[in-house]
């Protein structure tokens, strides 16, 4: 039996989302995406370890003037299916399902964390190159590095929260700087976040090794980081440059690894330029 929640007032969310539902079979797996539409050209948006696609969609709609944003319910999260495995190799194959059948030609790639993480691994291993990746804030963790700075026992203290009712104010405890209606989306849909794809997800962090595929991620490629983030350090961020010279790194001032939640108006800013550089 599943152990995720998704309850009437999160559903009661989608009335203000202004994106089309799409669905999309990888293998067994029904995989759910927001897509928002327009002609532009089409940029995937992979989201973070516990971030549905809904979470995304502050960022999605500043977007649509000169993309096409489609968000993923990355399998385990939102609408779509659990999955047997969680390996990149799993995400990598449902990301190259939803491009085949969604019809998307050659999208730009946009992923924070764990979804950056994602991208970087489908387009290094992918036979069709994306028109260009936008990793933010990608875990560096792996073997014979240090553990990813958030445990598996945090998370899991978060979704047993969610689980038994939570609301913007005890997520603002948490996450005291993020806008008011991200903390209330996050009280209402991380319920929809399953047990096992967490803590595989997790366990990946520390035994798939970003710098194992990162330097054949082609180009473009822009690396985004938060200044003040545990997850992408200084140190982290040089030995991205060395293992990848032809990818671009930028620095968000005044925001941790939550980038665009903890300073949404900079990062926004800054996403906005790196796109338009882009298409």
């Amino acid at each position: 039996m599943s152990d995720r929640v998704l309850t009437q007032p999160a559903l009661a969310d989608l009335a203000a989302v202004p994106a089309t539902s799409r669905w999309v079979s990888s293998g067994p797996v029904r995989l759910h995406a927001l897509d928002y539409g327009g002609d532009g050209v089409p940029v995937l948006v992979i989201p973070g370890i516990t971030t549905p696609a809904i979470g995304m969609d502050f960022v999605a709609r500043e977007l649509t003037d000169l993309v096409r944003p489609i968000v993923l319910d990355v399998r385990g999260r939102g609408f779509s299916d659990d999955g047997a495995g969680y390996a990149l190799e799993d995400y990598a194959a449902d990301t190259e399902a939803v491009i085949a059948g969604l019809g998307l030609d050659r999208p730009l790639l946009l992923g924070h964390s764990m979804g950056a993480r994602i991208a970087a691994f489908t387009a290094a291993k992918s036979a069709t190159a994306p028109r260009g990746t936008i990793l933010v804030d990608p875990p560096m963790s792996g073997p014979g590095r240090g553990p990813y700075p958030t445990t598996l026992a945090a998370f899991q203290d978060q979704l047993r929260q969610a689980r038994r009712g939570t609301d913007a104010d005890e997520v603002a405890a948490s996450w005291p700087h993020w806008p008011r209606r991200e903390q209330e989306l996050r009280a209402r849909w991380l319920a929809s976040c399953g047990d096992e794809a967490v803590a595989a997800t997790h366990r990946g962090f520390e035994s798939e090794d970003f710098f194992d595929f990162w330097p054949a991620v082609p180009g473009p490629s822009v690396l985004v980081h938060g200044g003040d983030s545990p997850v992408v350090t200084a140190g982290g961020a040089a030995e991205a440059a060395r293992a990848n010279a032809a990818a671009r790194l930028v620095e968000v001032p005044d925001a941790g690894h939550m980038v665009f939640w903890d300073n949404p108006r900079v990062a926004l800013g800054t996403l906005r330029e790196i796109l338009r550089e882009l298409i």
